[in-house]
C-alpha cells in the first residue's frame, strides 16, 4: 500500500467518523428540540384558545352595549376564530389528556351556544334570557381558562419525564461524544505518529546505511524494510544500486588481479628473455649447423627450445586456442625427452572437439614442469606423465597425470587455497614446491573464466599426482 494510499484511507476515515458523531449529537438534540416544540405548540393553543374566548366575550359586551352592524361582524369574526380552534383542539388529543381535551371541547361547544343564545335573546327584546345566558357565558370562559390551566399541567406533567430522559440521553450522548472526540483525536495522533515513523525511520535507517557505504564498507547489512510503499520500492532500488556497485568493484578488483598475474609472468618472462633476437638467431645458426652435421635430433631439440621461447614470450593478457596450448606441451616434452631419455613417458588422450576451446596463454606447461621437477625427477625408470583432453557436455575436462612422489593432503590442500600467497615453508624442497607459478595458473583460469572450483588436485605419496580442470565451453 502506497503512502498515498494510507493518507487517502486515514483522511476520509477520520471525518467520516467524526461525522457520524456529530450526526448522533445533532439527532439527540434535534429530538429533544422537537419534543419541546411539541408540548409548546400545544400550550400555546390552549392559551390562544383561552383569548380568544375572552375576546369573544369582550366583542359580545360591544355588540350588547352598541347593537350596529360594525360591532355584530367583529363579533362573527371572533366567532368564527373560535370555532376553528375549537375543531382543531382534538389533534392535542392522546391517551392521558383524552378526557380533559372532551370537556374542553365541550365547554368550548357551551360557549358558543350561550353566546348565540344571548344574541338571540337581545334580539327577541328577552332581557331574562339575555342576562342569564351572558352570565353563563361569563361562567363558562372562567371554566375553560381553568380547564386550560390543567391541560398545561397535564402536558408538563406529561412531557416532564420525556424531557427529563431526553435531556438525560442529550448529557450521556454529549459525554460520548466528548470521549469519543478526544479517543479520536489520541487514535489521530497515535496514527499520525505511526504513519510518520513508517516514513522517516526506514528512511533514517537508509541514510545510515548510506554513510556507511559512501565509507567503502559494503558489507553492511541492509535494514528490513516490512512495507509495501515507496520506501520499500527506494530501498529495494538503493540495494540493487549498491549491489551493482560492489558486483562492479569485484569486476574491477579481480581485472587488476588478473592483470597483475599477467603482468608477474611477463615480468618472468622478461628476466629470462636476455635479448631474445640475439637468442633466437644463435639457436637457429646451431640448428642448422647440426641439422648439415647430420645431428638430426640436435637440431630438433633446438627447434623446439626456440619455439619454447617464442611461444613464453609472447603476449599473456591473449588467450590461446587448447591445440596451441597442447603443441606448446609437446615442444616441452620434447626438451625434457632430451634430459631423462627412456625414463619418461609421454602420453596425450586428446579429442578432437575440444581443441577449440579458448584457454589462457601458459597454463599447461607450469603443470608439465612440476610433474618433470617435482614428481618424476627422481625416478629411475617407468615415469609417465599423461594429458587428457575431453570434451563433456557443458565443460571441457583436461587432466595432468603423473606416477611421481605425489604430496601430502597438508600440500594438497595449500595448493587449493588461492587466498593464500606463500606455500609452507616446510614443504619448499619436497613433492609439488610450485610456489606461485601454480597457483597463478588456478587463479588466472577462474578470473578468466569468471568462475571458481574449476580446479581439483588427486595426489597421494609415492602413487602420483593428478591435476584436473574442468574449463565452461568457450571458443574462439
Amino acid at each position: 500500500m502506497t503512502i498515498r494510499t494510507k493518507l487517502f484511507i486515514f483522511i476520509p476515515l477520520l471525518v467520516i467518523f467524526l461525522n457520524i458523531i456529530f450526526f448522533f449529537i445533532f439527532q439527540s438534540s434535534k429530538q429533544m428540540q422537537d419534543s419541546y416544540n411539541v408540548m409548546m405548540d400545544r400550550i400555546l393553543d390552549y392559551k390562544e384558545i383561552t383569548d380568544e374566548t375572552n375576546v369573544n366575550l369582550r366583542s359580545l359586551n360591544q355588540y350588547l352595549v352598541s347593537p350596529n352592524e360594525r360591532t355584530l361582524n367583529d363579533f362573527n369574526q371572533h366567532k368564527h376564530t373560535l370555532d376553528e380552534l375549537q375543531a382543531n383542539v382534538v389533534q392535542h388529543s392522546s391517551d392521558n389528556n383524552n378526557l380533559e381535551i372532551t370537556n374542553f371541547k365541550n365547554m368550548l361547544r357551551t360557549f358558543i351556544e350561550q353566546e348565540e343564545a344571548v344574541i338571540q335573546a337581545l334580539e327577541q327584546g328577552n332581557l331574562d334570557d339575555y342576562t342569564y345566558y351572558y352570565s353563563e357565558a361569563e361562567k363558562t370562559a372562567q371554566y375553560i381558562k381553568e380547564k386550560e390551566q390543567t391541560l398545561v399541567d397535564l402536558e408538563l406533567n406529561f412531557y416532564q419525564p420525556l424531557y427529563n430522559k431526553i435531556v438525560a440521553d442529550s448529557k450521556q450522548l454529549n459525554q460520548l461524544g466528548i470521549t469519543l472526540i478526544f479517543a479520536t483525536t489520541l487514535l489521530s495522533i497515535l496514527i499520525a505518529i505511526g504513519l510518520s515513523r513508517s516514513i522517516t525511520n526506514p528512511i533514517g535507517r537508509l541514510v545510515r546505511t548510506a554513510k556507511h557505504i559512501a565509507k567503502g564498507n559494503f558489507s553492511t547489512s541492509f535494514p528490513p524494510v516490512k512495507t509495501n510503499d515507496e520506501i520499500r520500492i527506494l530501498s529495494d532500488t538503493f540495494q540493487q544500486m549498491v549491489e551493482n556497485i560492489h558486483n562492479l568493484m569485484q569486476k574491477n578488483i579481480e581485472s587488476v588481479e588478473k592483470d597483475r598475474l599477467v603482468k608477474e609472468l611477463e615480468l618472468k618472462a622478461l628476466q629470462n628473455q636476455i635479448n631474445p633476437h640475439f637468442l633466437f638467431n644463435t639457436l637457429n645458426v646451431i640448428s642448422q649447423l647440426a641439422f648439415i652435421e647430420g645431428a638430426d635430433k640436435t637440431s630438433d631439440l633446438t627447434v623446439s627450445v626456440s619455439n619454447l621461447l617464442r611461444y613464453n614470450l609472447r603476449k599473456l593478457d591473449k588467450p590461446v586456442t587448447l591445440a596451441e596450448e597442447l603443441n606448446h606441451a609437446r615442444e616441452y616434452f620434447i626438451i625434457q625427452k632430451a634430459r631423462f631419455r627412456d625414463r619418461v613417458q609421454f602420453i596425450t588422450e586428446i579429442e578432437e572437439a575440444a581443441l577449440k576451446q579458448v584457454i589462457p596463454c601458459l597454463t599447461l606447461q607450469p603443470i608439465l614442469e612440476n610433474a618433470f621437477v617435482h614428481g618424476i625427477e627422481h625416478l629411475e625408470d617407468g615415469a609417465v606423465i599423461t594429458i587428457c583432453v575431453k570434451k563433456q557436455a557443458d565443460h571441457v575436462f583436461v587432466s595432468i597425470a603423473d606416477n611421481g612422489v605425489g604430496m601430502d593432503e597438508e600440500m594438497r590442500q595449500a595448493l587449493l587455497r588461492l587466498d593464500e600467497k606463500e606455500i609452507p615453508a616446510n614443504h619448499s624442497t619436497a613433492g609439488h614446491t610450485t610456489g606461485l607459478g601454480t597457483k597463478n595458473v588456478f587463479k588466472r583460469l577462474e578470473l578468466f573464466y569468471e568462475k571458481t572450483n574449476l580446479v581439483n588436485i588427486k595426489s597421494k605419496q609415492k602413487q602420483g599426482t593428478v591435476v584436473e580442470f574442468r574449463l565452461p565451453l568457450k571458443t574462439v
